[in-house]
C-alpha cells in the first residue's frame, strides 16, 4: 500500500504542472476564453490611432484620443473588480459586457460614418469607461480552483507565469492583426474585429459559472440562511419539518470555508489599504514606464536608420524572451520571498536595459539582448500578482489584481510622454537610457515593500508567540 502511495506522488511530481493545470475540470474552457476576451487590450489603443490618422490625417488627434481612452479605462477597472468580487463574475460580468460591445460598436460605427472629432472624443472616453480587466478575472479563477489542490501555491506559480505569457501573445499578436486590417482590409475593420472577439469570448467566460469564485454577498448571507436552518432543525426536534429552501441552504452551509464563515456584513475595506499594496503598485507604476520609453525610443531610432518597416520584428525579439520566461517561471518553484524574486528581476532587467543602450546601434545583436531580456519580465508580471495574492483576502483578489493591470497602465502611458520629451529635446540615444533609469528607481520601492512584508509577518505571528509564551509560564 505504502509503495502505492509513493509511486503515485513521483507520479505526480514529474507530470508537467501545466498538464496538471488543465486536467481541473474547467480550466481550459475560462483559460482559452479569456485569452480570446483579452485580444482588445492590444488592440483597440493602437485601431484607434490607425483609423484616425488614416480618416483625418492627423497623427496628434489620433495619438490624445488613443491615450484618453486608455486613461479612461484605467480609472475604473479597480471599481469593476470591486463588483465583480462583491457580487459575482457572471451576475457583474453580463450587464457589464454588453454596455462594453454597445459602446465599443458604438465607436466603431461612428468612426466608419466620420462624426465630428469632438462627437468621437466623448465616444472614446465612454468606451474607455466600459472596460474592464479579464486578464484578473481569469487569475483569480485560477486561485479559485486550485484553493484546495495540494501543492495548490507551486500550481498557482505556473498559471500566472502562463497568463502572463498569454498577455504577451496576445500583444504580439493583436497590433500585427491591427496593423493587417487596417492596411489590407478596411481602415475601421481593427475596430470591430476585437469587439467580436471580445463578445465572443467574454460570452463563453461568463457562462461558466462551476469555476466561478462565491462573492461576497454569498459568503455574508450562507451563513445567515445556515443559522435559520438551524432554528428549523430545532423544530423538527419539536416535529417540525424543515422547508426545502432551509434544506438547500444547509446544503450550501456545508461548503462553507472558514473565512466565508467570519466574514462581517459590513463592506470590504478597499485592497489600497493593505500594507504593502501601494508600494507595490508604485513599483508597477515605475518599471513599466521602461516599455514605453523603449518603444518610443527604438522606433526613433530604427525611423532615423531608415529601417521602421523591420519595427515590428525588433519589438516582437522583446516578447519572445518574455514568452519562454513564463514557460521556464512557471515550471520552476523558487525558493524565498516574493518580494526577493521581484527585486531580483528588476535588477536583471536594469542590467539588460543598460546592454540596449550600448548595442542599439546594431539591430541583430540588439534582438539577442531583447530575447535574453525578456526572460527576466513574465516572471516579474507573475510574481507581481503572487504579491497581491499573499497581501490581500481572497475575496477581494480581483480587485488587487486589477490594481495592479491599472498601475501598469499609468506607468506604460507616462513613460511613452516622458519619452517623447527626451526625444525631442536630445534624441533617441538619450531617449534610451530612460529604461534602465526608471526599472533602477524601482528597485528601492520593492525593497521597502519587502520591509513592510516581513514587518507585517512579523506583527502577525508575534501574538502566537505570547501565546506560547504564556503557556509555558503557566506550565
Amino acid at each position: 500500500m505504502s509503495a502505492t502511495r509513493v509511486d503515485a506522488k513521483s507520479t505526480v511530481a514529474h507530470t508537467s504542472p501545466y498538464r496538471r493545470l488543465f486536467a481541473l475540470p474547467g480550466t481550459k474552457a475560462f483559460c482559452v476564453s479569456g485569452a480570446v476576451a483579452r485580444l482588445p487590450i492590444s488592440m483597440m489603443s493602437l485601431g484607434i490611432v490607425l483609423a484616425l490618422n488614416h480618416l483625418y490625417n492627423n497623427w496628434t488627434v489620433a495619438g490624445t484620443m488613443s491615450a484618453v481612452y486608455v486613461l479612461a479605462m484605467s480609472c475604473v477597472t479597480p471599481f469593476y473588480a470591486r463588483a465583480f468580487d462583491r457580487f459575482g463574475q457572471a451576475k457583474v460580468g453580463r450587464i457589464a459586457l454588453a454596455v462594453q460591445i454597445i459602446a465599443m460598436l458604438g465607436f466603431a460605427f461612428a468612426a466608419l460614418i466620420r462624426v465630428p472629432i469632438a462627437v468621437l472624443f466623448v465616444l472614446a472616453i465612454v468606451m474607455g469607461l466600459t472596460q474592464f480587466s479579464f486578464g484578473a478575472l481569469v487569475r483569480t479563477r485560477w486561485a479559485y480552483a486550485l484553493r484546495q489542490v495540494e501543492d495548490g501555491e507551486q500550481l498557482l506559480n505556473t498559471a500566472y507565469a502562463m497568463e502572463a505569457a498569454i498577455d504577451e501573445i496576445v500583444f504580439i499578436l493583436g497590433p500585427i492583426l491591427a496593423a493587417w486590417l487596417a492596411t489590407s482590409v478596411h481602415p475601421v475593420s481593427q475596430l470591430f474585429v476585437p469587439t467580436l472577439a471580445c463578445g465572443i469570448g467574454g460570452t463563453v467566460f461568463f457562462s461558466l459559472k462551476s469555476t466561478q469564485p462565491q462573492p461576497i454577498v454569498e459568503a455574508i448571507e450562507l451563513p445567515a440562511a445556515a443559522e435559520d436552518a438551524g432554528r428549523e432543525q430545532g423544530g423538527m426536534k419539536r416535529g417540525v419539518a424543515a422547508s426545502p429552501a432551509t434544506q438547500q441552504a444547509n446544503g450550501q452551509a456545508d461548503k462553507l470555508t472558514m473565512r466565508q464563515l467570519k466574514t462581517s456584513n459590513a463592506k470590504p475595506k478597499s485592497v489600497l489599504l493593505y500594507a504593502g499594496v501601494l508600494p507595490l503598485l508604485a513599483v508597477f507604476i515605475v518599471f513599466n514606464m521602461s516599455f514605453t520609453s523603449f518603444d518610443v525610443s527604438i522606433t526613433a531610432s530604427m525611423k532615423a536608420m531608415g529601417l521602421e518597416p523591420f519595427l515590428g520584428l525588433q519589438l516582437a525579439m522583446f516578447a519572445v524572451g518574455s514568452c519562454i520566461g513564463a514557460l521556464i517561471f512557471g515550471s520552476r518553484q523558487l525558493k524565498g520571498s516574493h518580494w526577493a524574486h521581484m527585486v531580483m528581476f528588476l535588477m536583471l532587467l536594469t542590467v539588460g536595459y543598460i546592454f540596449f543602450r550600448l548595442t542599439m546601434d546594431h539591430l541583430i545583436v540588439l534582438g539577442l539582448v531583447e530575447i535574453l531580456t525578456g526572460l527576466t519580465v513574465s516572471p516579474l508580471f507573475a510574481t507581481g500578482n503572487l504579491i497581491v495574492k499573499d497581501l490581500v483576502p481572497s475575496e477581494s483578489l480581483t480587485e488587487g489584481l486589477s490594481w495592479v493591470t491599472t498601475a501598469g497602465t499609468v506607468g506604460t502611458s507616462i513613460g511613452s510622454s516622458v519619452a517623447g520629451v527626451a526625444l525631442d529635446a536630445a534624441g533617441a540615444h538619450i531617449g534610451m537610457m530612460l529604461p534602465f533609469l526608471f526599472t533602477l528607481a524601482a528597485v528601492p520601492i520593492a525593497l521597502g515593500g519587502w520591509w513592510l512584508a516581513k514587518r507585517r509577518s512579523s506583527v502577525d505571528i508575534s501574538p502566537d508567540r505570547k501565546s506560547a509564551g504564556d503557556n509555558l509560564n503557566a506550565d
